[in-house]
Order: structure tokens, then C-alpha cells, then sequence
């Protein structure tokens, strides 16, 4: 297959991230809703950096003659990637500056220069700063006897150039601290001034008696990708312990400067750096603008998209005993239009409950006061068998994972890290249950995360079950996970490393082979899969009809003539982060859907443990096809449709149609629900208690 049926990866990832960015250029959206978009695009930016631009720097100083599926050098990439994103970042900042922070203003939410404010404010902020922030300051000069100072990963940072007694100018670096407050509050009301700001323009008391010349604001990005090598590490979470701390140092990829900033201040850092200057970003202040995500909290409800609350399904709301329900029926949960709350009441009956004498559950990546870890201690309290697997390696959440295996190690869980050289990142939990005619096992698998902070703003699917397969298989799973199991056949699951590949290929010819009646339908976050893609263009050759509903990155080239003419590639980015894998084989009645964990990309195939599973109820799989699918595949509002170029473009509505756009659609539907789930109290593992559960009376639940 030549190379040129293939789009490169990581230019295909910013074509996302400009997806992301034209959101916030969207007039149509409220105030701060733009602004969490301008902060999403930054922190994405961030990342790419830390991971994708900093691999192919190190294997163009390998010397490595590496090509990609689409035939680019490491060389050839970066040079391309370097030109796709400074016009991306052009946009970005005369965005933020002249567009989003003046409308701001303009409703009461203000960054103001310190030059405009009243003497008595200036006054206050001055008094602020010594008080504040001056002890926490420590300016590193740069000399013969001062070396260049190491700046840590993503820090905002100050270039001060000063003129010592002895005459001439010299280098200091003040570091802008990450635990002070990026926006000084001005008052009472939503003004505030930068950090950065308020330090500069009191730098003279950083250097007493030396003339302060120039102060100019820096940012330096480093690679963050772990390397352990997990067959030589003795206790792996004391690997990732010592990798986690070394990130913060990695080698640098990316240093951000200011308009202003001179070229021998540049030129200073640039060696100090090992940079050169194709990795010199030149932006306009202010740096860092994923920080403004703070500003979007603002409690102005005008200036935000309206709230949604989620519901429940109708077969939940008048039955307190959710084993009851699923031993009925199979239920499937929609998120966040559905809430995620019978997920957490799922955990902790089961903890409660003296009947349930196991349970079992992957943990990747959960929320800051984790409802799960309480829960599952608290099981543990109980004398319940608890096993949690927790992925230590789920990137940037390392931290928070380690302090989570050791806390529910401290209260008797068996947790384990799950396999060499792969990460876990399938979504299941077990519940085994002692009951009147034996036990029964209950199961709940996701394509999301056990979070529930990011179940308000991913879409994402999650099933109850208790049909027995599932439930053998998920045992099965979780021996293969901590222990020595070789299992390589499930009953109903697919999984990765295993047999999800193989299965995935088979599903795809088996649309195939029926040509013209053939249809498949994918929904990912990303597809760069080559063996897949190959198999899909086959399929589409053959007259199958495939759509693809990919977030993000796409290397398959749809609707070129002969080749995918049957291949249609679209892609939704709007308020929430479409998350929910989902492939709809057949048509009609027929149709056969799994929903999981995985996405269609080397790694998820073959470098971690995913967990993919089929819909065998009817209707919840003709919910699946009708009630969301079909959804995303009408949308004409958000949707960007890819062409044979590798471009992407708006779908256009039919002439005098109203843009249909799905999210909001969905969001409607929820809205119209008259049955409201209250927001959940969630205990913190620190006070140990069970999770307060109110006395509910039978019948329909109210908002409270």
C-alpha cells in the first residue's frame, strides 16, 4: 500500500487541535466557554510537546532513519509541524487578546494592566506582593560563579536583565511560582492583575541597589515520557516514583518567548537550553494560557453554557437495589447526559452489602476525593476480598495513583499494578455476591474512567450486567491481571493484547464480504492503526459502507476515487469531550455493537490490556444505533467531515435546514427528563466512613 494513502499522525493530531481552537473563535458561544477552549488548545499544545514533539527529537538524534506509515522523516515532521502551528498559534493569542479578554472586560471580568490602575489599588497590590510574594521569591543571577539555574518543566519564568555596579549587563532568572495565584484579585469584584505582571514591576526589590533594565517572560517545555524499564525494576511503583520526579527535568523541547524579548536574551537561553532555533516559539504575552482555565470558573452563568443535569433511566428511578435491577436486565448508562452516580452506588452497595463477598476493579485514572477509594476500603474494613488494579503508568496521573495504591494497601486491599510492559486501561469492576440459589457474579464495564468529575464533561457508555459469560470472563480477566493466568479465549470479551486485534480484523472483512450490503460504523478517539486502516479500505473497495466518527487523530484518507469512495471520516469537538469507543457492525435488526475501551491505534491494540465487549440486549443495542449513533452522524453544526487531502471542513446543512448539532440534541433530551438525580455527597478516604446513604422513599427521585 503506498505511503501515500496514509495521513501523518502527528499533523493529523493538530489539525485536531485547530478543531479545538475554532471552537473558541465560535461567536456563537458564551464568553467563557471560548476561553476554556483557548486554555484546552494551549494545554493540548503543552502535551504534544511534552510527548509527540519530543520522540522525534530524539530519534532525529539518533540518526535513525525512522520513516512514518506516510513516509516523512523525523526531520521532515518537525519542520512540518513547526509550520502548521505557528499561524495556529497567531490565531490563538490575537483570539485571546482581541477578542475574548476585551469582551470579558466588557462584562465585568478584567485583566488589568498595572499601568491603568488607581494609586490606592497599586498601592494594595504593592503591599500584597512584599507581603505575599516577595518571600517567596529567589532571583538566580547567571555568571561565572552562578551557572544557568535548571528551569523545570512548563514554568513560567522571568529574564531580568540588570546592571551590576561594576557597569555592563547581566542575566538573573526569577521563577514565577506555581503555588501562588497566576490572577491577583484587584478588589472585590472579577479584576485581577497576572502574577507575572505584579513580580516584574517590583523586580527593583528582588536586586536592591542594581538597575533594573529589562524583565521578559519565558516558558520552557521538556520531555515528559517516562522510560522504565519495567523487567529491571525491583518495585515498580518506586520506578515510577524516581521517573515521575525526573520528568519535572527532562530534556527541553520547546522554549516560548515574548515578542519583546531581545535576541541576545534568546540567543542566551537558546544554548542554555541545547535548543536551536527552529524550537524558539515567539508568542504574544501572556504565556501559559492554560492557566486561564481558573478564570473560566467565574460564577457568571450568563457568560457559560446552560447547566446539565443528568438523569436517570427510567428503570432506576423507583428501585433503590441496583443488584435487583441488573439481575431483571442489562442497563446501560449514556454519560453525562445520564448521571454517573449509579456507578458510585454500584461500588458502595456492594461494600455495604454482607452478601457481597468480593470485588473486584481497575482504577487509570479516577478524581482528586475518589468516592471509589473510599468505597473500596471501606469493603475492605469490612473483611470483603477487594482487589483493586491500578495502573501506575496512566500518564500525568502518576501521582495521584501511586498515593492511591498506597492508601488502599494501608487498609488491606490487594492491589496490583497489573502486567509487564502493559499498562491496564480497560474499565471493569466485579462484584461477587452470595445469593439464595448460589453465587452471582455482577459486572460493570465502561469506555470511560471510574472519575467522576470527568463523567460531567466526557461522553461516555457504561453497562451493568450479571449475564453469566460476562461474568466468567471478567473473573477470568482479573486472574489474568494479578496473577499468573495465561487465559487466551473469552466468552464475550475482547481483549487486549490477546484477542481484540484479531477479533476487531474479522468483524471488519465480515462487513466486507457482503459488498455492497456490508456497513460498519466506527466511533473513536482515534484512528492511526495501519493493519485496521488497511483492512477498512479493503472493506470499503468491496462496496462495504463505512463511517468513521474520529475525535482526533485520523491517518486514513477517505473518498479518494477507486480507493475509499465508500469511506466517510467525520470528527465532533464541542462542549463535551466525545470519549465513547463504539463500532456498529450490519444493518438494521442484524446490526451487532461493542462499545469499550480502546481505540484503534498500535498501542491500545498491542501495548496495553483493553477491554471491548458486545451489546446483546436488543433494545439497548437499537438505543445504541438510533439514539446515538445516528445522532453524531446527523449532526451538521459541529461536525468537520475529512476529505481526500487531508483537509477538514464543515458539514454543511441541507439548504433551509436548521444545524442540527448532536451534542445539544442529546443534552436536550436530558433536559427534558423530568426525573432529576441530586448531586452526590462523596466521603474522602481520610475520614474512612461509608458513603451517607438517605433513607429513600419508594417511587421517583427529586432534586434536592
Amino acid at each position: 500500500m503506498p505511503s501515500d494513502a496514509f495521513i501523518n499522525q502527528e499533523l493529523s493530531w493538530l489539525d485536531f487541535n485547530q478543531r479545538v481552537l475554532e471552537e473558541a473563535l465560535d461567536r456563537h458561544s458564551p464568553l467563557l466557554e471560548r476561553l476554556k477552549f483557548l486554555a484546552i488548545f494551549s494545554t493540548n499544545l503543552d502535551e504534544f510537546f511534552m510527548i509527540r514533539v519530543s520522540g522525534l527529537q530524539q530519534q532525529l538524534a539518533s540518526g535513525l532513519a525512522v520513516l512514518s506509515p506516510d513516509g516523512m522523516s523525523p526531520g521532515a515532521q518537525l519542520a512540518a509541524i513547526r509550520q502548521k502551528i505557528l499561524p495556529l498559534l497567531d490565531r490563538h493569542m490575537r483570539c485571546l487578546t482581541q477578542e475574548i479578554l476585551p469582551a470579558l472586560a466588557a462584562k465585568g471580568v478584567r485583566i488589568c494592566p498595572l499601568g491603568e490602575l488607581a494609586p490606592q489599588q497599586r498601592q494594595q497590590l504593592d503591599a500584597y506582593f512584599h507581603r505575599e510574594i516577595f518571600p517567596v521569591l529567589t532571583p538566580l543571577a547567571v555568571d561565572p560563579s552562578h551557572p544557568f539555574p535548571v528551569i523545570s518543566n512548563l514554568s513560567l519564568n522571568l529574564a531580568v536583565l540588570v546592571e551590576p555596579p561594576g557597569g555592563g549587563l547581566a542575566f538573573a532568572r526569577v521563577k514565577v511560582p506555581p503555588t501562588l495565584p497566576r490572577f491577583v484579585p484587584v478588589g472585590d469584584g472579577h479584576e485581577f492583575v497576572l502574577l507575572e505582571e505584579l513580580i516584574a514591576a517590583n523586580a527593583a526589590s528582588l536586586f536592591p541597589e542594581v538597575q533594573i533594565h529589562e524583565v521578559h517572560p519565558f516558558r520552557v517545555t521538556r520531555n515528559a515520557d517516562l522510560e522504565i524499564e519495567e523487567d529491571e525494576a525491583v518495585d515498580l511503583l518506586k520506578a515510577v516514583e524516581r521517573e515521575v520526579r525526573k520528568r519535572r527535568f527532562g530534556r527541553a523541547t520547546r522554549l516560548e518567548v515574548t515578542v519583546a524579548m531581545p535576541q541576545p536574551v534568546r540567543d542566551l537561553l537558546t544554548q542554555a537550553l541545547e535548543l536551536d532555533a527552529n524550537d524558539v516559539y515567539e508568542v504574544a504575552p501572556p504565556l501559559g494560557v492554560g492557566d486561564f482555565m481558573t478564570l473560566t470558573r467565574v460564577p457568571l452563568p450568563d457568560l457559560h453554557d446552560p447547566p446539565l443535569i443528568p438523569t436517570l433511566p427510567a428503570v432506576l428511578r423507583h428501585e433503590d437495589d441496583l443488584f435487583a435491577i441488573i439481575r431483571e436486565q442489562d442497563v446501560l448508562l449514556h454519560h453525562p447526559y445520564e448521571s454517573f452516580e449509579p456507578v458510585v452506588d454500584f461500588i458502595w452497595q456492594a461494600a455495604e452489602d454482607p452478601s457481597v463477598l468480593a470485588i473486584k476493579q481497575t482504577l487509570y485514572r479516577t478524581s482528586g476525593d475518589s468516592p471509589f477509594i473510599a468505597a473500596l476500603s471501606e469493603a475492605a474494613e469490612r473483611g470483603k476480598q477487594v482487589a483493586a488494579l491500578v495502573e501506575l503508568k496512566a500518564r500525568f496521573d502518576e501521582e495521584n495513583n501511586i498515593l492511591w495504591a498506597k492508601q488502599l494497601e494501608r487498609v488491606g486491599v490487594h492491589v496490583s499494578y497489573g502486567l509487564l510492559g502493559l499498562k491496564t486501561h480497560g474499565k471493569v469492576a466485579l462484584v461477587v455476591r452470595r445469593e439464595h440459589d448460589g453465587i452471582r457474579r455482577y459486572v460493570h464495564l465502561a469506555t470511560g474512567n471510574y472519575n467522576p468529575a470527568t463523567a460531567k464533561v466526557y461522553t461516555d457508555l457504561g453497562l451493568f450486567t450479571c449475564r453469566p459469560e460476562f461474568g466468567e470472563d471478567a473473573s477470568e480477566l482479573f486472574n489474568y491481571l494479578t496473577g499468573f493466568s495465561q487465559q487466551r479465549e473469552y466468552r464475550r470479551l475482547l481483549v487486549a493484547p490477546i484477542n481484540l486485534r484479531r477479533e476487531l480484523v474479522d468483524i471488519i472483512r465480515g462487513e466486507g464480504a457482503k459488498g455492497k450490503e456490508g456497513r460498519l460504523i466506527v466511533k473513536a478517539n482515534a484512528l492511526t492503526d495501519t493493519e485496521l486502516i488497511r483492512e477498512l479500505y479493503a472493506a470499503g473497495k468491496r462496496g462495504a459502507h463505512v463511517d468513521l466518527i474520529i475525535r482526533g487523530m485520523c491517518c486514513l484518507r477517505p473518498g479518494v476515487p477507486g480507493y475509499s469512495d465508500n469511506i466517510r471520516v467525520s470528527s465532533i469537538v464541542g462542549r463535551f469531550l466525545e470519549h465513547s469507543r463504539i463500532i456498529v457492525a450490519g444493518r438494521g435488526i442484524d446490526s451487532q455493537v461493542w462499545i469499550g475501551s480502546a481505540d484503534p491505534m498500535p498501542r491500545n491494540l498491542d501495548h496495553r490490556v483493553e477491554v471491548v465487549f458486545p451489546v446483546v440486549d436488543p433494545a439497548l443495542r437499537a438505543r445504541i444505533v438510533e439514539e446515538i449513533v445516528e445522532v453524531y452522524l446527523g449532526d451538521v453544526a459541529k461536525a468537520r467531515v475529512l476529505g481526500p487531502d487531508g483537509s477538514w471542513t464543515r458539514r454543511a446543512a441541507p439548504d433551509g435546514a436548521i444545524a442540527f448539532e448532536a451534542q445539544a440534541a442529546l443534552a436536550d433530551r436530558a433536559r427534558a427528563q423530568v426525573q432529576i438525580v441530586p448531586p452526590p455527597e462523596l466521603p474522602t478516604l481520610s475520614r474512612r466512613i461509608p458513603r451517607p446513604r438517605a433513607k429513600k422513599k419508594k417511587g421517583k427521585r427529586h432534586q434536592v
